[in-house]
């Protein structure tokens, strides 16, 4: 069977990690599952599939709504013999619903990353409960509760947790944090790794940097701030500027292999406003960094409060602050919460779980065929190294 995951961001962000992540996992059912991946011509999601070992092909997306993207879908549909489409993104779903518009496609299996409203509206709601998709994957309970309120069928929605693949973890990196900063060996780095996207707040943490340096007078903390630029990043380093925050707060911009860092972090900072549930924390519990995070979307269901991590509602910058504070200064608290983490992570949250839920869904949707080839299979032939 031959399933063709559908990317339409041009970005490289945490749904195209689960992308690659998926993908490499189904590997190991090779001969059962054919994995294509189809993205955006020259995004940056295409140039990390060229060294990835990965099935892709790609289309021009120029626009929104890009007919070459579309017909392009059409001709890799029919030419690949696609049994089944795994749409990751919402843009992806509306070229998707106007591809089956134009020419009859496969079944889609849907996966909601995010923790976003399906809004009240008639093109969006006929979008979401478009018959072709045969499961809405949600990445939380939370994004599952919240998308719910607007899906007709709600036996579509399942809850599949993503994962951090823990066959491919690495503390490679072309260069150390503090040697490159011109930072002291007893400084304090408080990381964070996020694209800089409205959902990620990051003015938030920068008031928490503020508080923290400025007010508390802890000049040995330096916030460290992994991601890809936007429009919003000539706001955040204003509002650097703003506060003298130069020496304190670093833009180091898109890296490659960003979760390489971590373990170069004395604690992980997450100050989303909104949030499906970002895999830099998953990766933060397997390299044992402590984590202080707000408590929006599915981040309370893998942390809580005080036994794993600590969590404080999203804007607020003083409880954000205090938390910070609190662990960074509390050693034998930061090696309780790091050694559950990691002990959660390794049980529950692998990539390989992820994969073998998401299959257990493509068999289902895929019917009668699917469970023939699955029961027919040669366990030790298929069995993941």
């Amino acid at each position: 069977m031959n399933i063709l995951h559908l990317s339409a961001m041009k970005t490289w962000g945490g749904g195209e990690n689960h992308i690659e992540n998926l993908c490499t996992e189904l590997q190991a059912e090779a001969d059962l599952f054919q994995n294509l991946i189809f993205c955006v011509e020259g995004g940056k999601f295409h140039q990390k599939l060229k060294g990835s070992g990965l099935d892709f092909t790609s289309a021009p997306l120029a626009i929104k709504i890009d007919p070459r993207f579309i017909y392009q879908l059409i001709r890799t549909s029919k030419r690949e013999n696609i049994d089944l489409i795994h749409i990751h993104d919402t843009t992806a779903l509306t070229l998707a619903v106007m591809a089956d518009r134009l020419v009859k496609l496969p079944p889609f299996i849907f996966s909601k990353k995010t923790s976003f409203p399906i809004k009240d509206r008639k093109r969006t709601l006929y979008k979401y409960n478009y018959p072709k998709i045969k499961r809405i994957l949600c990445v939380s309970e939370e994004t599952k509760k919240i998308t719910s309120k607007n899906i007709y069928k709600k036996d579509k929605l399942k809850v599949i947790y993503h994962g951090t693949n823990l066959s491919t973890k690495s503390d490679k990196t072309p260069f150390d944090l503090k040697p490159k900063l011109g930072l002291s060996k007893n400084d304090t780095v408080i990381g964070n790794i996020a694209n800089h996207i409205r959902s990620k707040d990051l003015g938030t943490l920068i008031e928490a940097a503020n508080r923290l340096i400025n007010i508390e007078g802890k000049k040995d903390f330096h916030f460290v701030q992994i991601g890809d630029l936007s429009e919003r990043t000539g706001a955040f380093k204003e509002l650097v500027k703003k506060h003298n925050l130069e020496a304190n707060f670093h833009f180091l911009g898109f890296l490659p292999k960003a979760s390489n860092f971590i373990p170069q972090f004395d604690l992980l900072a997450v100050s989303s406003q909104s949030e499906g549930l970002p895999g830099v924390i998953y990766e933060a519990f397997y390299h044992k960094v402590p984590v202080v995070s707000t408590n929006v979307g599915g981040i309370p269901e893998i942390i809580t409060h005080n036994e794993n991590g600590l969590l404080s509602p999203p804007h607020d910058t003083g409880a954000l602050a205090k938390n910070i504070l609190s662990l960074a200064q509390n050693k034998e608290l930061q090696n309780k919460f790091t050694e559950r983490s990691h002990t959660r992570v390794i049980e529950n949250f692998s990539t390989k779980t992820m994969a073998e839920k998401t299959l257990q869904e493509y068999e289902e949707v895929l019917g009668k065929i699917g469970k023939r080839r699955l029961q027919n299979r040669d366990p030790e032939l298929h069995r993941n190294p």
